[in-house]
């Protein structure tokens, strides 16, 4: 019931994220003349400077003022466009962003809910700040235990005070500010544990000074749920962290504010193929060295840089770089200034808190992934395993694997294994980051794709033809094609067994129009389309068609085909309906990334030509009276083409055939598909004339025991198996998959070969897929003999058929075997060739 969108995008710089570093680098960017993008997952841009205390300025102002400001300036701005409620989701190659806006929501019922942002940025920037991680002590989940930055927000931002008696648990200097916070907001007790022993610098006394209690080298040891209150026990700790020095203080507290550093969101400079190092002085792995493939700069706390003066200098030089890079020389704008911050105290960081037990031993718990609820003791146990890889512990343990993708507790997960394993952080690495970067809707995915617009529906030109003669249609792939054209009140069967006797005895026609076609021009076409081709294209003389096989690299069939040859350089290939886009992308692909040399182009053509199959005995005369191109088998044998004109207009014909009767495949520009039709029709009404769709077209050629590559062949089919070992060029030095065909694998006995099959109940129709025993009485599980592929009624033969992969079918002509049937029931059916209608092939020529 939600509507959905996609937009695509181009510009010459993309900020992702509008805190400080990123409006710093939207405004020099934008300064210079460049295009500018910048999207923020917030309704308002900022970022931390809207939970800023009073006292934090920025030129002069209150920071969140000036960040105002500065949004308000890049509106009127016209070379700027402002995404807010926007996260980009992921970084793809050559610079393509995928963003996910969230519009806001004025009711209605109209507004569109979400909007995916495609967008190709040729510089990026990303500033997408840093997230502060929770340290590691037991009984870390319990309710009330939140992050000291949060507290922060809601008081500066929100007027709330989560608490009256609030302690923050701190191993560095950030955590300061949001204890200044609610001293000032009122809270009732303000106390601090700080893990590191001597603190004694700016932030320290100025707490101190605001009547802030600071428990110098103390940390949380444990926490209890009493009612409404923490029952917190803190203790002295060792100089380094790692073990109770004694003197537990035990209190009671609304709230632990706790804060364990901040890992800055190197995320998209990862995704971006840039690599990432190992900061001591963050305790964390912060942007290094960009990837060539996707100019991309991490700036402000995303690239490291913590202060606020140094996230604006920061901001600056990035936005100002990426427009030089791309070409913009006017002057920057002037960067916006802050106070130099206070000189800190460092940070001390450590994998966990100690308690009184050793994680995983007793009964608290140090939880690492508080969705997941990964502990330490978790790790621990990884280590001990042989996990000790930190992809392997990932998947071990879970850790990383929740909504938040590991935001909070990846760097905490690592250093635990990497303190297990006895080495640095930087020896152990870090997981991947993959997109997306917050969840994101399947309908954003989608879009307006749903439904009617999933996908485009392709009809041919004589469609309204059709349409007009009652055709009952299917889908195939894009396209409407009919499936059977009743008559009066007939069913499915009676309709197809009277298209299926027109075609034999007097003439049908179809609409082929859908065929795949690509014209293959230029001096290298042959010798490239021997390396696609099992089979020779060189050899084709001008005016000449073959049936073409094509592989995968595995030697498995892939598609099949007709290629013909118009001149020295010049070829037109068909392949079936479902594969023509995926063939065309596979010349490409071998075109451009294995023979790039080959001056060779390739163009799909299939909506070019408009193409009507004639078959039957009558084919001939019914054709002869609208074109002057000879047709008789001396003058127009088959596996030919001949261009011409029919009914008055151009067209190429050839002596192709579906069904094994004598068939014209007549190709007219589309635009005279309709008229070219008609023509036919009409001449053929009076030899009796069918038209007949795709249900019918498939009995005729099972008759004749033609493939439909992808039916009747699988993944794991090759042209062995099929019988098709005569299409295997033994001239030709090579061809995609011929390698691959010398494996033992592919020459074993057992192997699935293509087959007939006629049921002892010559009425009985065997039901597709069905699992082939070897004995009346076998029952599940039992080894299976193959299975059936195609199975249809034969009006001309006036019994079923089937074909199916039989284990070695080839040897087996004559044996019964077993159609299993879900209701217990088995249809015994002898296997024989797949050629059930003129095995000797005499009724082509007509």
């Amino acid at each position: 019931a939600d509507s959905y969108e996609h937009r695509y995008a181009h510009c010459d710089v993309l900020v992702a994220g509008g805190g400080p570093a990123g409006l710093s680098a939207a405004m020099s960017a934008a300064a210079s003349g460049a295009r500018v993008i910048l999207a923020d997952m917030n309704p308002e841009f900022g970022g931390d400077l809207l939970s800023a205390g009073e006292e934090e300025e920025i030129d002069g102002m209150p920071a969140a003022q000036w960040a105002e400001k500065t949004a308000q300036t890049l509106a009127g701005m016209d070379n700027v466009v402002l995404l807010p409620r926007t996260t980009v989701q992921g970084y793809h190659d050559y610079n393509m962003l995928i963003a996910a806006e969230e519009p806001p929501q004025n009711g209605g019922g109209s507004e569109v809910r979400r909007r995916l942002w495609k967008i190709r940025a040729a510089q990026t920037v990303v500033a997408a700040g840093a997230i502060e991680r929770p340290p590691v002590f037991a009984d870390n989940d319990r309710p009330g235990v939140m992050l000291a930055d949060s507290v922060r927000t809601y008081i500066n931002r929100y007027g709330v005070l989560p608490g009256r008696k609030i302690l923050f648990l701190t191993n560095n200097d950030g955590a300061y500010r949001g204890a200044l916070a609610a001293a000032a907001a009122g809270a009732a007790r303000v106390e601090i544990a700080d893990i590191r022993g001597d603190v004694n610098g700016y932030w320290q006394t100025r707490a101190r000074d605001e009547g802030v209690k600071v428990h110098a080298g103390h940390g949380v040891c444990g926490v209890l749920e009493t009612g409404a209150e923490l029952n917190v026990r803190m203790s002295k700790l060792s100089p380094g962290a790692d073990f109770l020095a004694g003197g537990e203080i035990s209190s009671s507290y609304d709230v632990v504010a706790v804060s364990g550093g901040w890992t800055p969101t190197a995320h998209l400079f990862s995704q971006a193929r840039g690599k990432l190092a190992w900061s001591v002085r963050h305790g964390a792995f912060v942007p290094d060295e960009a990837s060539p493939l996707n100019p991309c700069r991490a700036c402000g706390a995303a690239g490291g840089a913590m202060s606020l003066a140094e996230c604006l200098r920061d901001g600056a030089e990035a936005g100002a770089a990426a427009a030089r890079a791309r070409g913009f020389s006017k002057a920057a704008a002037k960067p916006a200034s802050a106070a130099a911050a206070a000189v800190e105290t460092p940070p001390l960081f450590t994998a966990f808190l100690p308690t009184h037990h050793p994680p995983g031993r007793g009964p608290a718990k140090h939880f690492v992934d508080l969705m997941n609820d990964v502990t330490v003791g978790d790790i621990l146990l990884a280590a001990r395993e042989g996990y000790d890889s930190v992809e392997h512990m990932k998947r071990y343990t879970a850790a990383g694997f929740g909504t938040d993708q590991g935001k909070t507790g990846n760097i905490n997960a690592l250093t635990v294994l990497a303190d297990a394993r006895g080495v640095a952080p930087k020896d152990v690495g870090h997981t991947t980051f993959r997109p997306q970067y917050t969840p994101v809707p399947f309908g954003a995915v989608a879009g307006v794709e749903l439904g009617e617009l999933f996908a485009p529906v392709r009809q041919t030109p004589m469609h309204e033809w059709h349409e007009s003669r009652n055709a009952a249609w299917e889908d195939v792939g894009e396209w409407k094609r009919p499936l059977y054209f009743p008559l009066g009140g007939e069913t499915m069967e009676a309709a197809v067994a009277r298209e299926c006797r027109a075609a034999r005895n007097a003439a049908a026609m179809m609409d082929a129009s859908t065929l795949g076609k690509i014209d293959i021009q230029g001096p290298d076409a042959a010798e490239f389309l021997d390396l696609i081709y099992t089979n020779s294209a060189g050899s084709l003389k001008n005016g000449r068609c073959r049936y073409g096989l094509m592989l995968r690299e595995d030697g498995m069939v892939y598609d099949d085909g007709v290629m013909m040859r118009l001149s020295d350089n010049h070829f037109h290939i068909t392949t079936s309906t479902g594969h023509a886009a995926g063939v065309m992308n596979w010349l490409e692909e071998w075109l451009q990334t294995e023979w790039p040399r080959m001056r060779v182009f390739c163009t799909s053509v299939t909506e070019q030509w408009a193409v009507i199959a004639l078959a039957g005995p009558k084919a001939r005369e019914i054709l002869s009276p609208l074109t002057k191109i000879p047709l008789s088998a001396e003058k127009f044998p088959f596996m030919s083409v001949r261009e011409g004109k029919v009914a008055g207009v151009p067209a190429r014909v050839c002596r192709i055939s579906f069904s094994g009767e004598l068939a014209f495949e007549i190709n007219v520009p589309a635009r005279f598909g309709l008229h070219a039709w008609e023509r036919i029709w009409d001449a053929g009404a009076a030899h009796g004339a069918a038209a007949y769709g795709t249900e019918t077209m498939r009995v005729l050629r099972a008759e004749k025991g033609y493939i439909i590559a992808g039916q009747d062949s699988d993944g794991a089919t090759s042209p062995a198996d099929m019988g098709l070992s005569w299409m295997l060029s033994k001239k030709k030095k090579d061809y995609i998959g011929r390698r691959s065909l010398s494996r033992a694998a592919l020459t074993r006995a057992g192997r699935p070969q293509f087959s007939g099959l006629l049921a002892e109940d010559p009425q009985e129709v065997i039901p597709e897929g069905a699992c082939l025993a070897g004995s009346a009485d076998a029952r599940p599980p039992f080894v299976s003999e193959g299975y059936v592929t195609s199975s249809y009624m034969s009006a001309n033969l006036s019994r079923s058929i089937a074909l199916a992969m039989v284990k070695d079918g080839f040897s087996r002509r004559g044996e019964t075997v077993y159609a299993a049937l879900l209701d217990g029931r088995r249809i015994p059916a002898k296997i024989v060739s797949p050629v059930f209608w003129d095995e000797e092939g005499k009724r082509r020529d007509g």
